[in-house]
């Protein structure tokens, strides 16, 4: 029974962290860590990812229970007069110790249990993006500007060819005179969610990592008048319009479906 106490201790501990730095690496190594992080921390989080496997793999070397005898050794005499002055437990108390140690223990297990099957699911499922069902819950109707007043000054200037949906975004949301940017021709890939316009254009755009994900959106008009279904990844070509009511939107001489991209987030 101890021992396989100080297996499943060491499992919980070293076993579970070797497995996420396994999984972590095989990502990176197939170009797909990017479904989950920002690749500009692509080396930090293989560098560390490389630390724990070397740590758990040397903890392996050591025997069971190493580290849970830790600071027991204080001596004889330390040890005895301790027990010589301690008083001793009522029957209550002891009880309550007992209820207290077993509920501890049912919660280590419970949680032991739910930590080992996240880790495994993460081994054997294959890597997905986030869906545009989660977009669509995550839109709070505020749109979240995903750039400072430079993006929107750089707009102006006409160099908008780099832009993603993140920037356009925030143009569209703030921008103070609207015929600046009347004109601008785009070609942007989202998928499509419902909205203003006959629909809206969509991305996620990640700051460190999937949590953190926010969706960015901008309207489109067609000349069809209709919307590709929701969740349908499109690449959208058209121009920017100022409408009569000072709202920007795409108004798209093209609408192409296509399948996910390998990227499928803006960062």
């Amino acid at each position: 029974m101890r021992k396989a106490r100080l297996v499943g201790t060491r499992w919980l501990g070293v076993g579970l962290a070797a497995v996420l730095a396994v999984v972590t690496l095989g990502l990176a190594a197939t170009g797909r860590l990017g479904l989950y992080i920002n690749p500009d921390s692509t080396w930090f989080t293989v560098g560390m990812s490389v630390v724990v496997l070397v740590g758990a793999v040397a903890s392996f070397t050591l025997p069971l229970g190493a580290e849970a005898e830790h600071g027991h050794d204080h001596g004889d005499g330390h040890d005895h007069g301790d027990a010589l002055h301690a008083p001793a437990p009522s029957e209550d108390g002891r009880g309550h110790d007992h209820g207290h140690a077993r509920r501890a223990g049912v919660a280590t297990v419970v949680g032991g249990v739910a930590a080992s099957g996240v880790v495994l699911l993460a081994l054997v499922l294959p890597p997905a993006s986030l869906s545009a069902q989660l977009a669509m819950s995550r839109d709070t109707g505020a749109p979240p500007l995903f750039a400072g007043a430079d993006v929107v000054a750089l707009a102006t200037t006409g160099d908008t060819s780099e832009f993603g949906i993140g920037e356009w975004a925030t143009v569209f949301a703030t921008a103070t005179n609207p015929d600046a940017f009347d004109g601008d021709a785009v070609e942007l890939t989202g998928f499509v969610t419902p909205g203003g316009g006959d629909f809206q254009l969509t991305r996620l755009v990640i700051t460190h990592c999937v949590i953190d994900a926010q969706p960015a959106s901008i309207p489109v008009v067609s000349a069809s008048g209709s919307a590709p279904d929701t969740g349908q990844w499109v690449t959208v070509s058209g121009t920017v319009r100022s409408s009569s009511d000072g709202r920007l939107v795409v108004d798209a001489a093209s609408v192409e479906p296509i399948d996910e991209p390998q990227d499928p987030y803006e960062f």
